[in-house]
């Protein structure tokens, strides 16, 4: 099994070398690197970006990335990109039942179907939200991202991201993000893994600002781990697969491309535990807009209006008077994409599952079911505790247009609307 460490920090310049003496001392790029390693910088921005949004990382690998044979177009299976037009773009709230595990030995790469999406991968704009279901580790085979960062949010079954910077291992409930052009494998120790996956076209997943909350809060920087060095030195054929413009290519090597040996930077994957957020409430009236609740964001122009939001919905005690607790009914301007990793999300009685998912776009109304409605206007008052459960939402800007597959699977729930069915008229006197 891959080996698996950690150093904390989100962001952060960190220097990690899996052979003693690989990183080289006081020079990013010198003449001869020890061992004879090769040089290469991975820039996640441009050049000029101003110095506190630079993001790079220099590597020490055995092989250059820059050796391979031409790519040739691969087959898409159900992986869909932005331009999203497959589909007319429908104002109907939508939700999914959890996808069926495929009867077929099936990897991570061909288990990935896109369900919803927004903007321009060859613009660097917007956001496609994917989900996968695998019953076989890649072997043999690697796969990166030349279009956007990917965020991972398992479900069910632990993930082993076996990447050229390092190990992540994820467990539902965790979270990890493999920066673009990052490549990797993804392992499956129990068997068969469900999940989600939020394609980031535009800027890098960051934490939120905190305003008025002050200096502590939501997500730390401290609780975010970025992989240790570790490498493979193996000499085989290996499937290089890319998605690049929207579109998979592939190529094959004589070798594993996972040969990093030594590297230091602020570019890197990471991954974090979900339970370690500091959720924030009210303890007067009220509850705060479901922004409280955000881990990371990736910034538009725009101040204040996110190209992708992801927020959770966490465990959390409940201790404002004379309020009404689950989710209000709104409409909002922003799109919402929700998932459930465990548990029942306070806002349904019953139809959004665990691995299944919601879609409310710009201007939808939504809130409570009429079981969830009835139950918290009789409920009595007092500290509450809302346990064993994980929602969470991909927020964006821009309305998120389904796929055709979305559109068409058996998984669409077609009676999703009878949920808000039987709310009678209020009276006013």
């Amino acid at each position: 099994m891959t080996e698996k460490t950690y150093v904390s920090g989100f962001g952060n310049e960190v220097a990690t070398e899996a052979r003693a003496g690989a990183l080289p001392q006081g020079r990013n790029s010198p003449q001869r690197v020890p061992f004879g390693l090769y040089a290469e910088q991975l820039s996640g921005t441009a050049f000029t970006a101003p110095r506190a949004e630079n993001r790079r990382s220099w590597l020490y690998r055995l092989r250059p990335t820059a050796a391979h044979p031409p790519f040739a177009p691969h087959a898409q299976g159900l992986v869909r990109s932005g331009p999203f037009d497959e589909v007319p773009p429908t104002p109907n709230r939508l939700r999914w039942d959890a996808p069926s595990m495929p009867p077929a030995p099936t990897d991570f790469v061909d288990g990935l179907v896109t369900y919803a999406g927004n903007g321009d991968a060859s613009q660097g704009n917007g956001i496609a939200v994917h989900m996968y279901a695998a019953n076989r580790s890649m072997k043999d085979r690697v796969f990166f991202d030349a279009d956007g960062e990917l965020l991972f949010v398992p479900q069910q079954g632990r993930l082993e991201v076996v990447t050229e910077m390092g190990v992540l291992g994820l467990a539902p409930g965790e979270i990890g993000c493999v920066p673009r052009g990052v490549r990797f494998r993804v392992e499956l120790p129990d068997g068969t893994a469900l999940g989600y996956v939020c394609e980031n076209y535009g800027a890098f997943f960051r934490l939120p600002e905190l305003g008025p909350i002050g200096s502590n809060g939501l997500a730390n920087v401290r609780d975010f781990l970025t992989p240790n060095a570790w490498f493979e030195d193996v000499t085989r054929p290996t499937e290089v697969v890319q998605k690049f413009c929207g579109r998979l290519w592939s190529t094959s090597l004589d070798h594993s491309p996972l040969d990093v040996v030594a590297w230091h930077g602020n570019l890197a994957p990471y991954k974090y535990d979900l339970a370690r957020f500091n959720t924030i409430g009210t303890v007067s009236f009220d509850h705060p807009d479901p922004s409280i609740f955000t881990v990371l964001t990736s910034p538009s122009e725009v101040r204040g209006t996110a190209n992708c939001d992801f927020v959770i919905f966490p465990p959390r005690w409940m201790v404002a008077e004379h309020t009404f607790r689950p989710p209000w009914f709104h409409r909002n301007v922003m799109s919402e994409l929700m998932g459930l990793v465990f548990g029942h999300y306070d806002a349904k009685a019953g139809g959004f599952v665990p691995g299944g998912a919601s879609l409310h776009n710009c201007m939808s109304g939504h809130g409570p079911d009429k079981a969830s409605y009835d139950a918290a206007v009789a409920a009595e008052l007092g500290p509450q505790k809302i346990d064993q459960t994980m929602a969470f939402m991909f927020e964006s800007r821009w309305v998120l247009r389904p796929t055709r597959h979305a559109m068409e699977t058996t998984a669409l729930q077609k009676d999703y609307d009878a949920c808000w069915s039987g709310f009678e008229k209020a009276r006013l006197g």
